[in-house]
């Protein structure tokens, strides 16, 4: 079975269909890339995935569960995480408090003990306190704990905002436009992150993105969007191939 499962997926906005039957299905482990051109609708089918939108038609299935109706932070905990193109951590909180904020779906305490700072809470705040420490060494963030995230270089950020989105316990992690904004030596430095992350925490990981180097390096499967419909669909190599792809996407 399928870790994610997309079915005649649609969505339309006053008149305009973003979205026009989407067959989607990706498996446990795997790296799939979802591409096109600008306007193709691919963070509106990231939007349909969280939650952000409802679809107009279609069933999403994750581990086998309909999620479609869900709220945004059912589908969350559900299993779901992802990161978003224009970086959107809380930049006025250290990078410890931001991966900690993930971790709250998994560590709880009831209101009067926090108040109180019960040793309740202080178990359960050191506990947060290594884990998030744990998260920020395998991005090499570990010393920037107690800095404030919007101190961070760019390409620190980005590694930070996808840390927040691992604490979370993800089964499936969406990545939007990751390497957007960066330069060469940065991107290169992403795909290894990627890599790593998907090799480490064995995470099924779905991309979006346009720098077709990144893409060809380390997706396994493609779907190409344009104007809201599949346009390809398949193995990396076989797709990037299709003249349909080569007209539509890179413009040749």
């Amino acid at each position: 079975m399928a870790l994610l499962e997309v079915r005649n997926l649609g969505i339309s906005f006053g008149g305009l269909r973003a979205v026009d039957s989407l067959d989607m299905s990706i498996e446990k482990g795997q790296l799939y890339g979802l591409i096109g051109p600008n306007g193709a609708g691919k963070t509106t089918v990231f939007n349909l995935l969280t939650g952000v939108y409802r679809p107009t038609e279609g069933i999403i299935r994750l581990d086998g569960e309909n999620i479609v109706g869900k709220k945004t932070v059912e589908i969350n905990k559900a299993g779901i995480a992802r990161t978003f193109q224009n970086i959107r951590l809380f930049k006025n909180m250290t990078v410890l408090d931001n991966v900690k904020a993930g971790l709250h779906n998994h560590y709880k305490y009831n209101l009067l003990t926090g108040i109180l700072r019960l040793p309740a809470y202080r178990r359960v705040e050191k506990a947060m306190d290594e884990h998030a420490m744990e998260l920020l060494g395998v991005f090499g963030l570990d010393g920037e704990a107690k800095n404030m995230a919007a101190n961070l270089p760019y390409g620190k950020q980005r590694k930070l905002e996808i840390a927040r989105a691992l604490a979370t316990d993800p089964k499936l992690l969406l990545l939007d436009e990751p390497a957007a904004g960066m330069n060469p030596n940065e991107t290169e430095e992403l795909m290894e992150t990627i890599r790593f992350v998907r090799e480490k925490f064995e995470m099924t990981i779905l991309l979006i993105e346009h720098d077709m180097k990144l893409v060809s390096g380390i997706c396994e499967a493609l779907t190409v969007l344009n104007f809201g419909t599949v346009l390809a669909q398949g193995n990396t190599s076989e797709v990037l191939g299709d003249p349909k792809v080569v007209k539509a996407y890179l413009g040749e």
